[in-house]
């Protein structure tokens, strides 16, 4: 690396050695929904609960075959430690129905991941189904439909179980729900309450806390859902913490004037762990690609300021069938990775002293003088010793791979 850069960041006392070797031991856990607009192996029809995938681009993956060819080229262009984020509808052995899992439907997914050293999270499924009854699962009024999401998340338990066993590294079982109203309801408490009870029985099955966190996750509304939704953060909150497990923020579940970012050091405090899907949203859960803009900026400096790198599962979570699906999943992960790295090469010790001494006026000064610092250059180190190519390489090249092997799938 020239000796200017890393002199320029010297000056404020940032080792720019140590912040590569800090950002090449942040695992991103990366969703393979992206590459088939959250279709899913199941066959199972449209989107339903609230989730939507937008535009028409051609070539999506529509097999396991084909999507594991697509993650292949995506891990080309992306650096640093790698998971697999899967859903429930992704089965592949045997597809059966979702309360039925077992590690059988899942066992390619595992000799996949082993023979490319990564690991795999994983989520229940509760959306795009005929088992949910009016919108509702975990929080219905029908005995029978709780009882079936109930065996499906024991299940999905059971499955990242597997996962950990068999790849030696934890896996986050998330469970996410798109329980709500259309109108303002005449019962805020019921729904919740039979929630409650619901993740009571599948928190009862005794899972190995050793080899799982389980997560639960929030959302303000959804398509459908806008009135109420059943599983808000602040339940969540609540349920998570007195009950030892992981709330998860999603950054696109939360109001547009919302800080995301401001609720990790308040959870932290309080918690030993932490769990996130990093999204855009634009004016609602719109699941945009990830773009280096500010929100995404400011949700990386607080896990390095609250040194909570080794704390958080840091999954992405967005799908856009408006472009190239494999340049969208790149495009997303190396912007992650760049706002950890501009994140780790931020002088938060000096900035630090200056708000504790009360001198807002240089607090100020050096959070503007650093944005200029050449952490482009950083990057470009990173990704070289990486193995990936630069950001004026990748694009051409996932363009010749969707010329000679995607346009193939017609």
């Amino acid at each position: 690396m020239r000796k200017d850069v890393i002199e320029a960041y010297k000056k404020y006392g940032i080792d720019v050695y140590e912040a590569l070797r800090k950002l090449k031991n942040v695992t991103i856990s990366l969703h393979c929904w992206q590459l088939d607009d959250v279709g899913g192996f199941e066959n199972a029809g449209d989107l339903t609960g609230g989730i939507q995938s937008t535009g028409n681009y051609p070539y999506k993956a529509r097999n396991f075959a084909e999507l594991t060819k697509d993650l292949d080229e995506s891990l080309k262009y992306i650096p640093g430690k790698k998971k697999i984020n899967l859903h429930a509808s992704y089965q592949v052995n045997d597809i059966c129905d979702r309360k039925d899992i077992s590690p059988t439907q899942f066992e390619p997914w595992v000799e996949y991941a082993k023979a490319r050293n990564l690991g795999l999270d994983f989520n229940p499924t509760i959306f795009s189904s005929s088992m949910l009854k009016d919108g509702l699962s975990l929080s219905s009024p029908d005995k029978y439909v709780r009882d079936y999401w109930i065996e499906h998340c024991i299940n999905s338990i059971k499955v990242s179980e597997y996962f950990a066993t068999e790849l030696n590294q934890k896996s986050l079982c998330n469970i996410w729900i798109p329980d709500g109203l259309k109108e303002v309801p005449s019962d805020r408490q019921g729904p919740r309450a039979r929630l409650k009870d619901s993740l009571d029985k599948i928190i009862s099955y005794k899972y190995d806390k050793r080899k799982v966190d389980i997560s639960v996750e929030s959302k303000v509304f959804g398509i459908g859902v806008e009135s109420y939704t059943v599983g808000s953060h602040e339940f969540y909150m609540n349920y998570a913490q007195k009950n030892g497990l992981l709330c998860l923020l999603d950054t696109g579940h939360f109001h547009p004037t919302e800080n995301v970012a401001d609720k990790i050091s308040s959870l932290l405090l309080f918690n030993k762990k932490l769990a996130l899907h990093v999204s855009r949203p634009v004016r609602w859960d719109s699941d945009h690609v990830l773009k280096l803009n500010d929100d995404l900026q400011e949700v990386c400096d607080e896990l390095v300021k609250c040194d909570a790198l080794n704390k958080t599962y840091i999954g992405l979570d967005y799908f856009d069938g408006s472009i190239n699906r494999v340049a969208a999943l790149v495009i997303g992960a190396r912007n992650i990775e760049k706002a950890l790295l501009k994140a780790l090469l931020t002088p938060w010790k000096k900035l630090k002293e200056a708000q504790d001494s009360y001198d807002h006026t240089l607090t100020l000064a050096l959070q503007e003088e650093v944005k200029t610092l050449p952490w482009q250059e950083v990057w470009k180190e990173y990704c070289k010793r990486q193995g990936v190519y630069q950001d004026d390489e990748w694009y051409e090249l996932v363009k010749k791979y969707e010329k000679e092997e995607m346009a193939k799938r017609g």
